[in-house]
């Protein structure tokens, strides 16, 4: 009996693994996640995110180069002073990648028509067919990250940019205690050192 029911959750697991990996949604999450930004500021009033939201696969971008002697080794904790989402800020991080690379600011509107702005960050190696590193603020750009539900692909307009090492990390969320994996990105203004 303990074999059959072993084998039935089993079961279960699996059959949620496989939607959550061919739709990319997880079957056990209630609503959509909501994304309100407002000009000038980062603010994220009505966000619902979730730590499998913040978190990524860990590829990395084509062409995008390893930075090589980050303030912030890979393995290395610092602390997040970055607001990005919630449960963030003040969360203690472990530097998973680090890159030298362009980082946007960008506003961009998704499928649904919901109006993104000045969101932090993609990567210069994120864009479609870009020019020339860094690209002055108001170029148009087309988005090749899915940070965001609604993101890959869209039209974009360029913030600011900024030239620096970005860090990939893994953290706990200060909020709910969750386990992010791999968020992208965070710059080295926004880290602290953990000691």
């Amino acid at each position: 009996m303990k074999k059959w029911v072993s084998l039935g959750i089993i079961y279960v697991v699996a059959v949620f693994a496989a939607f959550a990996i061919i739709t990319g949604q997880n079957p056990l999450a209630s609503g959509e996640m909501e994304h309100a930004e407002h000009a000038g500021e980062h603010e994220h009033e009505g966000m619902d995110h979730s730590a499998e939201e913040m978190s990524s696969s860990g590829d990395i971008p084509a062409g995008l180069q390893e930075a090589t002697d980050p303030t912030f080794e890979i393995g290395s904790e610092a602390i997040i002073r970055a607001d990005h989402m919630p449960g963030m800020d003040g969360a203690v991080a472990e530097i998973s990648g680090a890159f030298e690379t362009t980082v946007y600011t960008v506003s961009y509107t998704t499928d649904d028509g919901q109006e993104i702005e000045n969101h932090k960050w993609v990567i210069h190696e994120e864009l479609e067919n870009p020019d020339a590193a860094p690209l002055e603020p108001g170029t148009e750009v087309v988005l090749n990250a899915d940070h965001m539900e609604g993101m890959d692909g869209a039209h974009a307009e360029i913030d600011s940019a900024d030239e620096t090492t970005v860090y990939m990390v893994d953290f706990e969320t200060t909020d709910t205690g969750e386990e992010v994996q791999y968020h992208k990105w965070v710059t080295e203004g926004e880290l602290a050192p953990a000691d």
